[in-house]
Order: C-alpha cells, then structure tokens, then sequence
C-alpha cells in the first residue's frame, strides 16, 4: 500500500471533488439563472447602490484585464485544474482539501464558460454578474478561487503541510 491509497488520503480527495463539485454546481446553476432572468435588464439592487446583479461578459481576467488574450486564461485554468488533480494524490489535510477544491471548483467553472460560451473555441466570454461599486463585477467561480486562494496563503504561512510527504509533494513529479 502506497502513501496515496490509505484511507485518510482518500478521504480528503473525496472531500475535495465534493467541495469542488458543490463550487462548479453553484457557479453554473447561478451562471444560467442570471442569464435567463437577467441578461439585457436593468441591473437588480442587491445591497443599495454597492452591490448589484447586473449581467456582464467578459472575455479577460478579473478587473477586465486581458480581454484580448483569452486563451492564455484558459490554458492557464487548465493548468490550475491539472495541478489540483496531482497535488491531490498526496493530500492528507482537510483544510488544503478544502482550498484546492474551491480553486479546481472555481477554475472549471470559469473554464466551462471559456468552452462552452460565444464565440466558443477556448476564447469564450465569462458571465460576471456580481457588481460591487468601484471594484469589480464577479462571478460565483471567481469568490470560490479567491477563498481557495486566501485560505492556501494562510496555510502555507502557518507552515500547514499538504500530505504525509509535506510541502515537497508539490514539486515531486510521481
């Protein structure tokens, strides 16, 4: 029996395909909810005038960085996936288990909208619908990729290891 076949390591994957399962279902059920109900209206009050649902496509990264370069950001949610898929191998905490979920989660619901979406071909538009004043417009895909990520730094800070083989797991090639 291999580090990666004890029950223990199986459990935090199953906890992290749950938890990125559940991050994928709720961007995309609410990515087809605001298009339907949204899209091309006016956009619905939330909290006042500093949060508000207003339906919006976006070719780029967050803060519409990079609309011209849309397949590198879908190479790139690729490559997240594929890391998350083999650092999951050696993963033995539940608390990276749930970080790399919401990062897979959220890298896949975004990269479905750069698949799927017009004008389709890896370069398509992701549906934002979260407006906050004077920052941004989001999606459900991008909050579960920034508390992976948060929730990753404050691990990696406190010196929290991965698995049984610790922080090294990531550069080990199996």
């Amino acid at each position: 029996m291999t580090a990666g076949d004890t029950p223990a390591v199986r459990r935090r994957v199953w906890l992290l395909w749950w938890v990125a399962g559940l991050a994928y279902a709720v961007d995309l059920g609410s990515k087809v909810a605001v298009v339907a109900r949204l899209e091309g209206r006016a956009a619905v009050p939330v909290l006042g005038s500093w949060m508000e649902l207003r339906v919006q496509r976006n070719p780029g990264a967050a803060l519409g960085i990079g609309h011209a370069t849309t397949f590198v950001f879908t190479l790139i949610a690729v490559a997240v996936a594929v890391a998350v898929v083999r650092v999951s191998r050696r993963l033995t905490s539940t608390p990276w288990a749930v970080s790399l979920g919401l990062l897979l989660g959220g890298a896949l619901g975004n990269l479905t909208d750069r698949v799927f979406r017009s004008p389709g071909g890896m370069q398509g538009a992701v549906v934002d619908f979260i407006s906050v004043r004077d920052f941004s417009v989001m999606n459900l895909a991008d909050w579960a990729i920034t508390c992976g990520s948060v929730l990753a730094v404050l691990l990696a800070f406190r010196g929290r290891e991965l698995g049984s083989a610790g922080p090294a797991a990531l550069s080990e090639t199996p």
